[in-house]
């Protein structure tokens, strides 16, 4: 009954009932849980259908100051991690993540990862008086459960705590049928990094800036 009243917000168990002043904040259960002064356990995971998320820069930028085409290989490197339902991130290695995935893989019978890290090059043209990088959007996934925080004494005037949350993360490749993505993007330069081009160093040549 408590953790299907637990969408509904914080939910107490198991003791006399306590005043709101003394109700903890989501905040407090979750480091309590980290900390491992709550013994705690992540239940009944969902898990969402995965999405490809947002295209963001991953490589340095390539500014084309010359009158042709510039080709160069450019590498690139990403990290993708996870964040909570209030967007905290759910850190490597933690007591957190361990959770969540001792819970998916009962659940599911595969891991789940709270970060994954790629890195590789590819060739990329910038026409001239354009910049250009690459971009890359990992595959996401949410994965729904409640938090329940079990403490030996009552604390905040009870033994249990039940406490919803979502956690969004890099699902792998080909889940549900999405794949990553690694693009080049180009664009105009503005009328000021135009200008820039008329200098010694950069004029008439193609330069890299790091991002």
């Amino acid at each position: 009954m408590a953790l299907s009243a637990a969408a509904l917000g914080l939910v107490a168990a198991m003791a006399s009932p306590a005043a709101a002043d003394d109700q903890p904040t989501r905040e407090q259960l979750i480091a309590d849980c980290t900390s491992g002064e709550g013994k705690c356990s992540f239940n009944e995971p969902k898990l969402g259908t995965a999405y490809l998320g947002d295209f963001r820069q991953v490589s340095n930028s390539l500014y084309n100051c010359s009158t042709s085409d510039a080709t160069q290989s450019m590498g690139w490197a990403d990290t993708v991690g996870s964040t909570d339902s209030v967007g905290v991130s759910v850190t490597v290695g933690g007591k957190i993540a361990e959770l969540i995935d001792l819970s998916v893989t009962a659940t599911y019978s595969h891991t789940w990862s709270s970060s994954h890290t790629e890195n590789s090059s590819m060739n990329m043209t910038v026409k001239p008086g354009e910049v250009g990088w690459i971009s890359r959007a990992q595959v996401m996934q949410t994965v729904s459960g409640t938090w329940q925080t079990h403490y030996d004494s009552p604390k905040w005037g009870h033994y249990y705590w039940y406490v919803p949350d979502t956690v969004t993360g890099p699902a792998p490749n080909g889940t549900d049928g999405q794949s990553n993505a690694v693009i080049v993007k180009t664009r105009k330069m503005t009328d000021e990094e135009k200008n820039s081009c008329s200098s010694d160093s950069k004029q008439g040549r193609a330069f890299v800036v790091k991002r």
